[in-house]
Parts: C-alpha cells; structure tokens; sequence
C-alpha cells in the first residue's frame, strides 16, 4: 500500500471513530507501530489531526483569527445563541468568555433582563452597548489577537475573587475523552480559572467543536453542566449535564 493511501485511510478511520489507537492501526495496515506514528506525525504537522499518546484525535478546525470565524456556522450560532440566553435570570452574575458563537448569544439576550455580564473580551463588552439594564465589568489584561481577549496574571486574579450564576465558556473542541480543550495554553488556564468562579458551566458548540481536539486542555468534559448544542444529546454526556438542544 502506498503512504498516501495508507494515511488517507487512516483519516477516514478518524473521521468514522473519533480516533486512531497507533496498535490497532498498525494491525490493520499490516505494518508497524513505528510506521503508523511516522504517518501521524506527518499529518499532525499538515494541520490534519493532533497526536495524542498512542495514536490521534480529531483536530478542531476553528483555530483561525476572530475575523475570519465569523462567518463560520452562523445561522448554527444564532440557534445556540437563542436557546443559551433562555437560562438567564434577573439579576444573575454571568461570565461570558470570547468568541463569535458568544456575539450570537448577546445578540439573543433579553432586552428587558437587569444581570450583570463580566467579560474579559472587549468585543463583547463593546457588542453590550445597547443594553440598558445589563450592567458590564470588563476586567483587563494583555490582549491575545487571536481570540480578541485579555489574559495575565491581572485578568485571573480578577476572576479569582469572582463569584457568578452562570459561565458561557468558549471552547475549540470538545471530546469524550481530551475534554474541553483550546489552542493556547494561558488561555486554557485562564479557562480553567472561569469553570471555579461560577457555579454552573455552559458550553455553546457548534458541529465542527463536538468530537475534535485542540493542544490544551482546560477541564474534564464533566466540567460542563451544559451543553448547548444541536442535534441528538451525544452518547458520552455525562448524566449530570443538562443538554439544551438548540
């Protein structure tokens, strides 16, 4: 079998199982383990999958800049957004975290609502302006670009001394078995850092996030409290965690 045939298949197998296990793939190419782990690892450097010890996940594609995330999945995005901001109550304390699929979620907040949102993302802060009765805390830091959010050693100190109802968390993947993961280590910390400040974590996802992988991990996929997400509740969810199908 040629390499590119043989790789090709081995992402199909992903895309049909959610992983790759290194052993069993080698049994089933008939090659070795060292041969399978070469090719991961020159998929993985291709942007194709994220090697994981013995074998790969699923690689979530949302790692692009703000602006060019956008466009991605937004009428997905409006539906999560609706059925997210349905959980908010009068005078609430709620964390939301950075991303496009959050804009879609302040644009579905309840316009006559008195909460109070703390945001580390001044793309959100900035989208809350016509809110009259949601009070703002937008907590500061050094920007990262990517994400269009702060970060440091102020920003978690921050949150650390915050107490909330409600945390809308951004991920880049969500996976049984890697969690809820993100591409950037201090941002996963800092992620880390929002799950032990609130009570109840949400997590909005869209298709594309739900059985992929990013580098860091945040937090154990029993984290989350909910899930927002469209489709069947997925297989893998714990009992615990409340699925809002939106």
């Amino acid at each position: 079998m040629l390499t590119s045939e043989r790789r090709a298949r081995l992402l199909d197998d992903l895309a049909r199982k959610g992983q790759i296990v290194a052993a069993q793939a080698a049994l089933q190419f008939a090659t070795s383990e060292d041969t399978i782990r070469r090719d991961l690892r020159e998929l993985a450097a291709e942007g194709r999958l994220l090697r994981v010890h013995g074998g790969a996940l699923p690689l979530s594609p949302t790692h692009r800049p703000l602006s060019d995330r956008q466009g991605l999945h937004s009428a997905a995005k409006t539906h999560l957004g609706r059925a997210a901001a349905a959980l908010i109550a009068p005078g609430m304390t709620v964390i939301v975290d950075g991303g496009t699929t959050h804009l879609a979620l302040v644009a579905a907040f309840p316009p006559d609502c008195a909460f109070t949102v703390v945001t580390h993302s001044p793309t959100i802060a900035a989208s809350l302006e016509n809110h009259a009765r949601i009070d703002t805390i937008l907590i500061g830091g050094r920007i990262m670009r990517h994400s269009m959010v702060a970060l440091g050693p102020s920003t978690l100190a921050a949150y650390q001394g915050l107490r909330a109802d409600l945390l809308f968390l951004g991920v880049t993947g969500l996976h049984p078995d890697a969690g809820l993961t993100t591409g950037d280590a201090e941002e996963a910390a800092l992620k880390s850092a929002l799950i032990r400040s609130a009570a109840d974590c949400v997590v909005l996802a869209t298709p594309d996030k739900i059985g992929a992988a990013s580098p860091w991990q945040i937090a154990p996929a029993s984290a989350m409290t909910c899930l927002v997400a469209q489709g069947a509740r997925p297989d893998w969810l714990v009992p615990d965690c409340r699925f809002l199908p939106a």
